[in-house]
C-alpha cells in the first residue's frame, strides 16, 4: 500500500490525534519525497536548534538528548502501533517517529558542528535503508515495537560507526 493510499485508510475524523502527531513527528513524516529523510531531518535540526540555540553544556545536552530519545520510545511505540492499525498498514512510511529515535541516538555524544551532524544523517540513513544483520529481523517484532526498534538498531550502528570515524579523523 502506498503512503497516501495508506493516509486515505483512516479518515480524518477515525484518526487517534495524538498518535498521529507523534507518529508523524508533528508533520515531518508527510513530506515527500522520503518521508523518513525528512524524519531524520527534522531531528538532526532539532538536535542543531538546541545545541546553537540554548548553548546547554556538553552533560546537559546529553541528558536533554537521552530524554528526547526516550520519550520518542515511551510515546513512539503505542502511536506507531495505532497508526499502522487506523492506516491499515503494517509500517507505514509517514511514520518517522522511529527516525527521530535512532537519529538522536546517533547523535549521542556528537560534536556540535555541521561536519559530525551531517556525517551522523548519512550514516543513520545508509543503516536504516539497508537494514544489516540483524536489524531486519527486528522488524519482525509486533506492531510499533518493529515498527520503531529496527531504526533503534540502525542508530546504534550508525552511533558506533561515527563514534569510530571521529576518532580516526
Amino acid at each position: 500500500m502506498s503512503n497516501s493510499a495508506a493516509q486515505a485508510a483512516a479518515p480524518a475524523g477515525s484518526r487517534t490525534f495524538w498518535a498521529w502527531t507523534v507518529a508523524t513527528f508533528f508533520g515531518a513524516g508527510l513530506g515527500k519525497p522520503g518521508p523518513g529523510t525528512w524524519g531524520s531531518a527534522a531531528a538532526v535540526l532539532l538536535w542543531a536548534a538546541v545545541a546553537w540555540g540554548l548553548h546547554p553544556s556538553p552533560r546537559t545536552l546529553l541528558f536533554m538528548l537521552c530524554f528526547g530519545i526516550a520519550l520518542s520510545l515511551l510515546f513512539g511505540v503505542p502511536a506507531a502501533s495505532i497508526v499502522a492499525r487506523e492506516s491499515g498498514s503494517q509500517d507505514p512510511g509517514f511514520v518517522v517517529i522511529d527516525e527521530v529515535a535512532g537519529q538522536w541516538i546517533t547523535l549521542l555524544l556528537c560534536p556540535v558542528n555541521w561536519r559530525s551532524a551531517v556525517i551522523a544523517f548519512i550514516l543513520f540513513r545508509l543503516f536504516d535503508i539497508t537494514k544489516p544483520f540483524p536489524i531486519r529481523r527486528i522488524e519482525h517484532l509486533p506492531a510499533g515495537w518493529g515498527i520503531v526498534f529496527d531504526d533503534v538498531g540502525a542508530g546504534l550502528y550508525a552511533w558506533g560507526v561515527a563514534s569510530l570515524l571521529r576518532v580516526w579523523i
